[in-house]
């Protein structure tokens, strides 16, 4: 009788081996990076979107290279102090790399990532436990914009629904979202019927590093322990 391929051990020193070899590859790609490129900044960002980000990073993919990852091996790869820093102030940079942020890598004129950041704005459809941006309430009676088949998906979601005539009917007032107060599973799925989009994928630059100089975007952000490092 065959053994069973699930009872096979698992060598964890291999998956340790191979987790180690993709930091070394990632250090490796941003210091060959930082040779390639006149200068570095770090972005921040809110409301990722994968498929969106990963667009933007392909229409600038001959004149810059983009990092995400862990902020730690990006430290890394970067130099975590004066004494271990890959060029002279890049310990700056490695010290803002914290939270939801990446490395961003680039030939081009500091006017234009300006720009280009500063006017980058994606609507997409808030997920669970987003923040609604406002109150959206249904009033009571037809909601002619659902089929019929979807009755019994609303009265899932919570609404007070039911047939007439084959028309969904709103048996009462129904307040999908309130403003200032996170979304739930239903108040999401509910707002993607009614192709309510409330989140705002964002891209907003924290510094910049070249050869000859280094400059904080951000305002409030605490730069003393940058300088002082």
């Amino acid at each position: 009788m065959p053994k069973s391929k699930r009872n096979r051990p698992v060598t964890l020193s291999k998956t340790k081996k191979k987790g180690k070899e993709h930091k070394e590859s990632i250090v490796n790609s941003i210091r060959d990076a930082v040779e390639k490129y006149s200068s570095i900044y770090v972005f921040g960002f809110e409301n990722m979107r994968n498929l969106k980000f990963k667009e933007f990073r392909e229409q600038h993919k001959s004149t810059s290279r983009f990092f995400l990852g862990s902020n730690k091996v990006m430290q890394v790869s970067l130099g975590r102090s004066a004494a271990d820093e890959i060029r002279p102030g890049l310990h700056k940079v490695s010290k803002l790399l914290r939270g939801d942020a990446g490395l961003f890598l680039t030939n081009l004129p500091r006017e234009e990532v300006e720009r280009l950041f500063n006017e980058y704005e994606e609507y997409d459809f808030a997920r669970t436990g987003t923040t609604a941006t406002e109150t959206v309430e249904l009033k009571e009676g037809p909601l002619e914009q659902f089929t019929h088949e979807m009755e019994p998906f609303l009265r899932k979601q919570g609404m007070p629904v039911r047939l007439n005539k084959g028309v969904i009917e709103l048996v009462s007032d129904f307040v999908v979202s309130e403003e200032g107060k996170p979304l739930s599973p239903e108040s999401a799925r509910i707002l993607r019927l009614l192709d309510t989009k409330m989140a705002t994928f964002k891209l907003h630059l924290i510094c910049r590093w070249s050869p000859e100089d280094f400059e904080l975007y951000r305002e409030g952000l605490d730069g003393s322990d940058v300088e002082s490092a």
